[in-house]
């Protein structure tokens, strides 16, 4: 699927609707916000975010950075989940605070 500003609308119309045509929805957008879709009579593939978001549906994320991964801690199965909770928390001997 592509996006398609206003102003190339107008410009490359008969060449954008050829594209809806041969199956492509083409979501229209001012100001680069989606305002309008452009696709197949018959739809094709279950919808995409695209689509959804032309639709008014949801909304696209105003952030496009992703946070890192969480590291990974490795649990043993053997040990009582309270002794490893107090381990991460930095009491090594295993009892719990009263």
């Amino acid at each position: 699927m592509g996006s398609v500003g206003i102003r190339e609308l107008r410009n490359q119309v008969a060449a954008v609707v050829r594209r809806a045509g041969g199956g492509e929805r083409v979501v229209i957008t001012v100001d680069g916000t989606p305002v309008a879709q452009l696709g197949p009579l018959q739809p094709v593939g279950s919808p995409t975010l695209d689509d959804l978001a032309a639709a008014g549906l949801v909304r696209l994320p105003g952030r496009t950075d992703h946070p890192a991964s969480p590291t990974p801690v490795a649990i043993p199965v053997d040990v009582r989940s309270d002794r490893v909770i107090a381990a991460l928390r930095g009491d090594r001997t295993g009892r719990r605070p009263r």
